[in-house]
């Protein structure tokens, strides 16, 4: 699992640690049922205190993403495939209420952020 922190980050350690792992489950990148370092391991690999690594894993299991077996750790719960879907577009409704906010200060028409949003999505899907 590839985890890193930002001290120039303005987030706390835990909710990045919750928006990585978040992230790679709902990409495919740890799939159903796959265990994750214990705190203690994933504290001292990051070289940071255990209850921010219990705090973001507590986070991520009280909002569905893993599952803690007493006594044998913490592995990602199976993501219903719909609900995933669900999820990414709420998150893409937020970004887009932000991205509209910003348009309205700086004027910028919906055209043009049809515009831009268009090539964007190209460049990264290439094409």
């Amino acid at each position: 699992m590839n985890i890193i922190i930002s001290n120039l980050s303005g987030k706390p350690i835990y909710e990045q640690i919750y928006d990585q792992i978040k992230a790679q489950i709902m990409s495919g990148v740890l799939s159903d049922g796959e265990a994750l370092p214990s705190m203690r391991a994933l504290a001292a690999e990051l070289k940071i205190s255990i209850i921010t690594t219990k705090r973001a894993y507590e986070d991520l299991e009280r909002d569905g993403y893993l599952v803690n077996v007493q006594g044998k750790g913490c592995f990602v719960k199976g993501m219903n495939p719909e609900m995933v879907r669900e999820n990414l577009l709420f998150s893409i409704q937020e970004l887009f209420e932000k991205a509209v906010d910003m348009a309205s200060v700086g004027g910028i028409s919906f055209d043009e952020m049809e515009q831009t949003l268009k090539l964007v999505y190209m460049e990264k899907n290439d094409g």
